[in-house]
């Protein structure tokens, strides 16, 4: 097994950069699907060319590198203890590279382990079998994602659709009420892993399970697969679109599977996986642990720079109605206010950002910098350290929903005049904009290297305490661009879409299969 850490090692980077070709080909399905011209036209051609662009740079896709979760089958007889330490190894390598992001937190005191490394991280299952191979199988699935997972115990009340019985209909309507619950904030548009049955904790462990499956493949049940085609082909009805901008292409893949429960219990658990469906895996040499094959098709394989990205431009250049704003930090009021929803913004100048731990921190505290005029960034970087400083590796936004009971209130003791992130926020975050004159910019979820191009200095660092994650970064930017999605004048295209899809769900309440 002298071969083994080593292909664990390599699995880690592949899985980190290069997204696999059947996933490419669904992400390049939905290129063709929307409208190019659109918002999530763009976006999907932005996701296209962030796509390539890791692969080149062997850079993360997305920043948030997840939680490492391997499916490890092995020989009878194999050492797992043994195997067990050399994954750990292989997870604190790759953290020390780039390729993951430091993601372990201590649950109590919140202070990172820099390695990846601590109870619970990362996540090994293993089996037997009785092939004389290796398969193992790692699927990265970040924070984003995880928080729009959702468990239905039926039967239910659910909101557009009324009750969901503990039949096949009711398991129909948990799933579209699942896609419509996500929005934009897992990352849209996403798949979708579906485990019925089992207890509340082997529920969620079938839904991820799931998400192992090819993208292609039909389910070997007639009646799951019939459900998997009815929604993929229903749940792009919705009209949420990429990134939750409205359009065409909500849902990517659908896969569901079973298991038996208790009498008393009946659950539906959905695991939600964003656009960036990091997943891969590696048949090894059960002697050598020397990788032989990829269990899933390589990214390589499948190019995405095509004339799509060009075409995407030129289109939307074409439209009169688009209006693009170039903002200088720090940025005035008037500017802010002359900002509507639906305008690209370009920032040049200094950029901070700030997730939780510093959100929480800004309540009580002064800042270390001054913000009056500033740009806030919902970003947790990978950050690599060498002789001549710091340098962003990979840098795109977070879920900002997060940061909805401390924005307003920042906004409103520091000056704050826009805040970037992803999915949108809440009523309380719209009525500060419109109160104190500041706009929310939608970046594109999970194209980490696109953005991380944009940063051309790290010009210096406060709150390392917290983790390089949730740290305050002082970033030098050059061409950010990002789209206003709720303004000073109190609209937010997230409420809009969310209220249009309420609305839709409801066509879905009637029985369908008998």
């Amino acid at each position: 097994m002298q071969h083994f850490e080593q292909s664990v090692y390599d699995l880690i980077v592949e899985t980190s950069t290069n997204l696999p070709g059947d996933v490419r080909k669904t992400i390049q399905a939905a290129q063709e699907a929307e409208d190019r011209a659109t918002r999530a036209g763009l976006s999907l051609s932005t996701i296209a060319t962030n796509i390539e662009m890791a692969e080149t740079r062997v850079s993360p896709i997305c920043q948030d590198t997840g939680m490492p979760t391997f499916i490890v089958h092995t020989p009878v007889g194999a050492n797992q203890i043994i195997m067990k330490q050399q994954i750990r190894n292989a997870i604190a390598r790759a953290t020390k590279d780039g390729k993951l992001r430091t993601n372990s937190v201590d649950s109590l005191t919140g202070a990172n382990t820099g390695d990846n490394l601590g109870p619970g991280t990362p996540v090994i299952h293993f089996e037997q079998w009785e092939n004389d191979d290796i398969d193992i199988r790692l699927i990265l699935k970040g924070g984003g994602c995880e928080n729009k997972n959702i468990q239905y115990s039926l039967p239910a009340e659910l909101e557009g659709l009324g009750k969901a019985g503990r039949d096949l209909d009711g398991i129909r309507k948990c799933i579209m009420h699942a896609v419509y619950q996500a929005q934009g904030q897992g990352c849209s548009a996403g798949f979708i892993g579906v485990g019925i049955g089992g207890d509340r904790t082997t529920g969620y462990e079938l839904a991820k399970q799931q998400l192992f499956r090819h993208v292609d493949d039909t389910n070997p049940n007639p009646d799951l697969a019939k459900l998997e085609d009815y929604v993929m082909e229903n749940a792009n009805k919705l009209g949420i679109g990429t990134m939750g901008f409205g359009g065409q292409v909500t849902l990517l893949g659908c896969k569901i599977g079973v298991m038996n429960r208790l009498p008393a219990s009946f659950f539906v658990s959905v695991a939600y996986n964003c656009w960036a469906y990091r997943r891969q895996g590696a048949l090894l040499d059960g002697a050598t642990g020397q990788r032989k094959s990829w269990i899933y098709p390589s990214g390589t394989d499948t190019p995405m720079k095509s004339a799509a990205a060009d075409a995407a431009a030129a289109a939307v250049d074409n439209q009169p109605e688009r209006r693009e704003v170039v903002l200088n930090t720090p940025i005035s009021e008037e500017q802010v206010r002359s900002l509507k929803v639906g305008d690209i913004v370009i920032i040049n100048g200094e950029m901070h950002t700030g997730r939780d731990a510093l959100h929480k921190h800004l309540m009580d505290h002064d800042a270390p910098v001054d913000l009056n005029g500033a740009v806030i960034y919902h970003c947790g970087p990978v950050m690599l350290q060498d002789e001549q400083g710091w340098h962003v590796k990979a840098a795109g936004p977070t879920t900002s929903i997060r940061e909805e009971p401390y924005q307003g209130d920042i906004i409103k003791k520091f000056g704050i005049r826009a805040v970037i992130g992803k999915g949108g926020m809440g009523a309380k975050t719209l009525a500060a904009l419109q109160e104190h004159g500041a706009v929310y910019l939608n970046a594109i979820g999970g194209a980490a290297q696109y953005y991380a191009e944009c940063f051309k200095n790290v010009n210096s660092v406060d709150f390392m305490e917290f983790g390089i994650p949730e740290a305050m970064w002082h970033l030098q930017t050059e061409g950010f661009a990002a789209i206003v999605t709720m303004d000073a004048h109190g609209n937010s295209l997230h409420a809009d879409v969310e209220q249009d899809s309420k609305a839709k769900l409801a066509q879905f309440k009637e029985p369908v299969f008998k």
